[in-house]
């Protein structure tokens, strides 16, 4: 068996949170999301990602190798720093299979999820717990759709 395919069937979630440099526009989240869909979709990972203005939150899935490369290149990244993992977890399966990357961003519709799981008024992915993240991913999903 090949080494690059050898965990093929070890099925991984990561969270984690970053904030994004100021000069990061609409018009780049949306670079950002787009690039995301075809190279998740060419990868074989599926995920959720919301952002505001100030930080991004997201949950990829997908095989662990995928997901430990995709993790180099977000490092990386300079449309955004101080990424920290918030949790990582093996999967029995996928929460997200129907996106390659589905996405919310904070509207006056869904403002009160997100109060709901901050600790301040202003949402700061970084004082969440894994659990919370986890929850306020599932429910903006829910309410996206």
């Amino acid at each position: 068996m090949k080494p690059e395919t050898s965990d093929a069937h070890i099925l991984m979630s990561m969270t984690y949170a970053s904030r994004a440099n100021p000069n990061v526009s609409a018009k780049d989240f949306n670079e950002i999301l787009k690039q995301a869909q075809v190279n998740n979709a060419a990868n074989g990972i599926t995920g959720m990602l919301t952002f505001n203005k100030d930080y991004f939150l997201q949950t990829i899935e997908g095989p662990r190798a995928q997901i430990n490369r995709l993790l180099y290149s977000l490092i990386a990244d300079e449309r955004h720093y101080d990424l920290q993992v918030i949790e990582t977890r093996e999967l029995t399966h996928r929460v997200w299979s129907e996106w390659s990357m589905n996405y919310a961003t904070p509207t006056e519709k869904n403002a009160a999820i997100y109060l709901k799981y901050s600790t301040t008024i202003d949402f700061n992915p970084y004082l969440l717990s894994a659990q919370s993240a986890n929850d306020l991913m599932d429910e903006l999903s829910s309410k996206h759709n």
